[in-house]
């Protein structure tokens, strides 16, 4: 575990300002970009108080203690008393054990938007904020293979398929693969922000050191006894000139992504169980139209016992749910080391917002990209079952792309 070195007694203040101006439009710079905004709402930051880097299967507690001790040095005068206000860390956690490194970082500048109200969160450290640079554009876009191009995934597919009907795997594994972006310049993550914002405003919009992107699926929201989880599995996109409604009824009706979506709601729902006093669990999905595709969507509603534990220690117990990761879980995610033999880091890892007192968001890194200099690293992944067809999850996969290379694209 490595962090930044803590300073004592630092004061964080939350005060309330005039809003007006939209939350991706205040980043200043390209340079270490914090974003976690859905439909307008959320938070955005820069600058950078301490960080912690853990990895290995403890990295969820140790991130925990490092911002419990953390909080406990500061002097906090929250004026604001909203989601979000008082000292905040962003969270990106790896998806595995090993490898991937997972990360909580601290910002300096906080600006936030709820329900009419914006408000600053501020360390008094001194620190001047740097110089107002303009988004950038990328120049030169072009776009070459990953550590696991489409032909040796389309493979990695079929194997687990072959597998599973002869009862030698898991009943499902989440496959991805990744696609590399190159730009004659230094990628501008707010250029991205804004793209997948405009074009996705029912997603959660994020960027936490470097990796940016917009997941449909909330992992875990907690405020105070209250939690909430939208799963998502099960996925269509628009073919054979098919509208709407057709696509969701084929949705609705189809065994193969009913199947998958129950492993992960079953999955979730398990895990999170010990932790409440009440559970709810829609007897039936909804459809989430996107975009680029349509989901089968779950939301799960928990209420926590008395004096729960904080949200990175119910991440820890319930990540990676049958969604990401398969049923039964950890033999799925061995499957998935073995299947895709890359390091895909903290894709399809918790990434989102923490607070003091334990509350906040956590997605799923889904639909984003590791942007570093000139290069996007974008993923994508779909549940694999018994059922599955590897051309068609090649489609699926493509379809999943859409959203990022729209964004670095410029695509309206």
């Amino acid at each position: 575990m490595t962090t930044a070195p803590l300073t004592d007694r630092l004061v964080v203040r939350s005060y309330l300002v005039q809003g007006g101006t939209a939350l991706l439009d205040m980043l200043p710079s390209p340079r270490g970009v914090l974003a976690w905004v859905r439909a307008g709402e959320g938070l955005v930051a820069w600058g950078e108080v301490a960080r912690v880097c853990t990895e290995g299967p403890y990295r969820f507690a140790r991130a925990q203690d490092w911002w419990n001790s953390f909080c406990a040095q500061l002097d906090t005068r929250d004026e604001v008393g909203l989601p979000g206000s008082g000292p905040v860390a962003f969270a990106s956690l790896a998806f595995d054990d090993s490898p991937g490194s997972s990360v909580l970082i601290v910002p300096r500048v906080v600006v936030g938007h709820r329900d009419g109200t914006t408000w600053v969160t501020e360390f008094q450290t001194g620190v001047a904020t740097g110089p107002v640079v303009p988004v950038r554009r990328p120049r030169g876009l072009r776009y070459s293979d990953g550590e696991l191009p489409v032909a040796a995934w389309r493979e990695a597919v079929a194997r687990a398929v072959s597998r599973m009907r002869d009862g030698s795997a898991p009943a499902k594994v989440v496959l991805a693969h990744d696609l590399l972006a190159v730009a004659d310049e230094p990628l501008d993550p707010r250029f991205l922000l804004q793209g997948l914002a405009a074009r996705y405003p029912s997603c959660w919009t994020f960027a936490v050191d470097q990796l940016v992107g917009a997941t449909p699926e909330l992992l875990l929201r907690r405020r105070g006894t209250e939690v909430l989880s939208r799963v998502l599995a099960g996925t269509i996109w628009p073919h054979d000139g098919t509208n709407t409604g057709e696509l969701a009824l084929e949705l609705l009706d189809s065994a193969k992504d009913r199947d998958e979506h129950r492993y992960a709601v079953e999955s979730l729902a398990q895990a999170l169980n010990p932790f409440c006093t009440d559970l709810t669990v829609p007897a039936a999905p909804s459809v989430l139209e996107l975009r680029n595709v349509l989901h089968l969507a779950s939301e799960v509603r928990g209420v926590l016992h008395p004096a729960g534990p904080p949200l990175l220690t119910l991440a820890d117990a319930v990540h990676p749910t049958a969604a990401v990761g398969g049923t039964p879980t950890p033999a799925a995610v061995s499957a998935i080391s073995e299947l895709e033999a890359m390091d895909r880091g903290r894709y399809a890892g918790p990434v989102g917002w923490v607070d003091a007192a334990g509350d906040g968001e956590l997605g799923i890194a889904l639909r984003c990209a590791q942007v570093v200099g000139r290069f996007a690293r974008m993923f994508a992944g779909c549940g694999i079952v018994a059922g599955s067809d590897p051309d068609s999850e090649v489609a699926e996969a493509a379809a999943k792309l859409v959203p990022i290379r729209d964004a670095l694209e410029g695509v309206h």
